[in-house]
């Protein structure tokens, strides 16, 4: 920071970054209402805990691996080229933690920030950058934990998070959503908003939890017909949407840089921008623009297609916006709409044929509103912005984008990296026998030793007031 300017860039930066962690902690507030209210009475400790205990889970190996792998994993390895430099996110590293130190080593430009970024810069971004991805993390964990409500094992569910929100989500982020990952340089993937990146991978890795899980007891009649086991409170879970889309807010933001010099990314020298993850310039006004026009869309498809039903119309809101998502920095508004009502039309119906066709139960339709959406919503960004440039300027070569790079970021998204390592994973667990909760657990409801603890201590302090009263005299 060796001029005002560089100095005022780097501190209004540490801000922005700052300022969306709070806003994206909204999203598990609102994961965790969502899916208490979806659950049945007599599994609303049990499913509150198990999604608030990924946090100190996720966030501890996130600091000692996660991070280090978005920055040393975008070539594959193994496709363009081998590891890349990432000095400063390895847990022993002086700037992952308190540092005031001023212009050190350089990072190489190669890496993707088309400027001399020393120790100085990342003195004071790293740890926002960190807790930035760090919620991210959090998030595409906890919409697999929506999925398996009511009947996976705590310990079993921590595990299979820190797998999706320290390594397999950060390697598709290295992959796809780094401005030098090699999906974008070689593919022309462009994914923005992570319509692919959080939401498909993490709808992959539920489903291939969930076939290994298998429903829930009484969820299918004898003739294989779904039964409809109902959120027990609808209020709970419209609020804990309503939360989810204003935590989104700060997911949008989060999801771009906010001032950098022009020269960076191989435009007119002398100016600044914005720009998205992949350093394309764009505006908050297109976030503005766009999110709330993708959302309209899908409430209002979801509305229809739903015959009014609240559950199915606030989802679909939501997948309004994760379909949307892989292009709403360059989506006319209108295109965002459209979009967004298309895929949560999509989402809707895939859930209910999925379910009817593979007796696949998703309480919440967390596979249909993050996963189908998601996957819908690359396919159609690579025909709607097929031959825009993917990432920034400064390559010697700039991939465009085109539907064959988005089909198969879909795939590796929602196959590769979401499907296949949760179903292997969850196979293991499962021969193992700490997937499940047994059959009697799940029938009395798995808060049956919470609420007996909390019964046996209510008629304990029943019997020291009884004997107290007792002893005044005020019983005989």
């Amino acid at each position: 920071m060796d001029t005002d300017i560089g100095a005022l860039t780097v501190i209004f930066t540490e801000f922005y970054y700052w300022v969306t962690i709070p806003l994206m902690f909204l999203i598990h507030v609102g994961f965790c209402m969502y899916e208490v209210g979806a659950t049945r009475h007599k599994n609303h400790i049990h499913t509150l805990m198990k999604n608030t205990m990924l946090i100190p889970l996720v966030t501890v190996t996130f600091f000692f691996f996660g991070w280090w792998i978005y920055f040393a994993f975008p070539n594959g390895p193994g496709i363009t080229g081998g590891l890349t430099q990432s000095d400063h996110a390895v847990p022993w590293s002086e700037l992952m933690g308190t540092h005031l130190g001023g212009p050190g080593p350089a990072l190489e430009s190669a890496q993707g920030y088309g400027a001399d970024l020393g120790n100085g810069f990342w003195s004071r971004l790293n740890g926002v950058f960190w807790a930035a991805f760090l919620l991210f993390s959090w998030t595409a964990a906890s919409i697999v934990s929506g999925a398996t409500i009511e009947r996976i094992r705590p310990t079993a569910f921590w595990i299979l998070a820190v797998v999706i929100g320290s390594f397999t989500w950060i390697i598709d982020a290295a992959w796809g959503w780094h401005p030098d990952g090699w999906m974008v340089t070689q593919l022309g993937y462009h994914d923005a908003y992570a319509s692919g990146v959080i939401h498909a991978i993490a709808g992959g890795f539920a489903l291939g939890v969930i076939c290994v899980l298998g429903p829930r007891i009484g969820k299918f009649a004898p003739d294989g017909t779904p039964r409809n086991i109902n959120p027990h409170n609808k209020w709970l879970v419209t609020i804990g949407l309503f939360m989810i889309y204003c935590g989104f807010w700060g997911f949008y933001v989060a999801c771009n840089v906010p001032i950098i010099g022009s020269g960076a990314i191989g435009a007119a020298e002398g100016t600044f921008t914005a720009t998205t993850i992949y350093l394309t310039p764009t505006t908050l006004s297109a976030i503005v623009f766009n999110f709330l026009m993708s959302l309209s869309g899908g409430m209002l498809a979801g509305y229809v297609v739903s015959r009014g039903e609240a559950f199915w119309t606030y989802s679909c809101g939501l997948a309004g916006i994760i379909t949307a998502s892989a292009g709403n920095d360059l989506y006319h508004p209108i295109q965002a709409m459209l979009i967004g009502g298309v895929g949560a039309v999509c989402a809707y119906k895939l859930h209910f044929w999925v379910e009817r066709r593979f007796k696949i139960d998703d309480p919440v339709g967390a596979v249909a509103v993050h996963g189908y959406a998601g996957f819908i919503g690359l396919v159609i960004c690579g025909f709607v912005l097929w031959g825009h440039p993917a990432t920034a300027g400064y390559h010697a070569e700039v991939a465009t984008i085109n539907p064959v790079g988005q089909f198969l970021g879909a795939c590796i998204m929602f196959i590769v990296l979401g499907f296949i390592p949760a179903f292997i994973v969850s196979k293991i667990l499962s021969m193992m026998g700490i997937l499940r909760v047994p059959p009697a657990v799940e029938l009395v409801g798995l808060d049956m030793s919470e609420e007996l603890r909390e019964e046996m201590d209510a008629i304990e302090v029943s019997e020291a007031d009884i004997a107290e009263a007792r002893r005044l005299g005020l019983l005989t």
